[in-house]
């Protein structure tokens, strides 16, 4: 695969504090990649550094291998901050502005407000919009110029659950029409349903890197019980999509092939004669494995 971004020894100091410390880090094309990490960690420093925003005091990074930083810049869409969109403006003569300012064309105007689910209220007031559209709207200008990489800080921070589905669900459309997605989050909940790969970031030094499939390990694990126990183990042993089953008390837990599903059992077990009191599909979770992360690097 291309590389899109590569980070060789990148470090970042504000007086004693070790913002970013000899980071490396390659990115491919296609990937959306979450840089992890609790508050202070490092994360909006990185992505300062690598759009030239913040100076780094040593270390280097490349864009689409080129050596010309300021010519790559124009292949990307960044949001650092929340755009400062004029309120009593609507969003189509928001975005005609922001094609002015970026010298490209207006034409991806309707194109890009679609793409986020607001065409039907381009001709509406920034000041009407909620948190949820104004972020989507902040992306909608980040797409203008059709970028292929785009680079989001903390897209969803203080934004209500409604408005965090919105922006995840934009953010997923986007990387599925192939760009490359570079973001900065807390959240490790919205990394995990948004990200392909992902690093962990600690006052500045790279704890882990990896893909969040292979990271989470994707160990499919049903729980299931029912009134009649020994029929149901007699079941299990018998379905063709189970790896391995034991008894864990009152229930048994069962390790499925990867293309077996909690759908499958259930329907299996059903037309042998019995009904399922209990079906729970265990998955690991990425909270789990970032304070997993940490304790081993403490």
């Amino acid at each position: 695969m291309e590389k899109v971004l590569r980070i060789n020894k990148l470090s970042k100091h504000f007086g004693r504090i070790r913002a970013v410390d000899k980071l490396d880090l390659d990115i491919t094309t296609g990937q959306v990649f979450g840089i992890l990490g609790p508050n202070g960690s490092g994360k909006t420093t990185t992505l300062g550094m690598i759009l030239d925003v913040v100076a780094a005091d040593s270390g280097s990074f490349r864009w689409f291998g080129q050596d010309d930083n300021v010519k790559a810049r124009k292949k990307i869409g960044a949001i650092l901050e929340m755009p400062c969109f004029m309120p009593y403006l609507t969003a189509t003569q928001n975005l005609r502005i922001t094609a002015h300012i970026k010298k490209c064309s207006t034409d991806n105007i309707g194109k890009v407000l679609k793409q986020a689910g607001l065409f039907d209220r381009r001709n509406d007031k920034f000041k009407t919009y909620s948190l949820g559209m104004k972020q989507r709207l902040s992306i909608a200008a980040a797409l203008l110029s059709d970028p292929p990489v785009l680079i989001f800080d903390e897209p969803t921070n203080g934004l209500d659950p409604e408005g965090i589905a919105e922006v995840r669900k934009l953010i997923k459309d986007v990387a599925g029409s192939g760009k490359t997605i570079i973001m900065a989050s807390h959240l490790l909940d919205e990394v995990q349903k948004v990200c392909t790969h992902f690093c962990v970031l600690r006052k500045g030094k790279k704890l882990h890197e990896g893909r969040v499939s292979e990271t989470l390990g994707e160990i499919n694990k049903v729980e299931v019980a029912a009134d009649d126990r020994q029929k149901l183990e007699a079941v299990i042993g018998s379905f063709p999509g189970q790896v391995a089953a034991q008894q864990n008390g009152s229930t048994f837990l069962v390790t499925m092939k990867e293309d077996s599903s909690a759908a499958d059992l259930n329907d299996f077990c059903f037309a042998r004669g019995i009904t399922l009191k209990k079906l729970f599909t265990q998955r690991n979770s990425l909270e789990q494995e970032f304070l997993k992360i940490l304790r081993e690097n403490d």
